[in-house]
């Protein structure tokens, strides 16, 4: 199974949430990932963080199956349109 590690990227919030002058919590942080983190580990990090400033390493599952979704449904709608370009054709000829 290939991993994301969203290390850096919860560093970068959770610096950034402190330079604003906001205490990361899991609500404001998990607003701001652009991949899905699970719960635990982000309370970890968060708890890691406020104790040393540093985020543990987090590594979470790629998003594999979203583009396994994606390609099933581009295939159905190049054959969908395939089928309706040649119903055209046939009503052409």
């Amino acid at each position: 199974m290939l991993t994301k590690d969203v290390t850096e990227e919860l560093t970068q919030i959770m610096n950034a949430l402190h330079q604003q002058g906001k205490e990361p919590t899991l609500a404001l942080v998990k607003a701001r990932l652009s991949s899905p983190v699970p719960m635990p580990a982000l309370i970890t990090a968060i708890k890691s963080w406020k104790n040393s400033k540093k985020v543990p390493k987090v590594e979470v599952a790629r998003q594999e199956d979203s583009d396994q979704e994606r390609i099933r449904q581009l295939e159905q709608q190049v054959q969908e349109l395939t089928s309706r370009i040649q119903a055209l054709e046939e009503k052409l000829a």
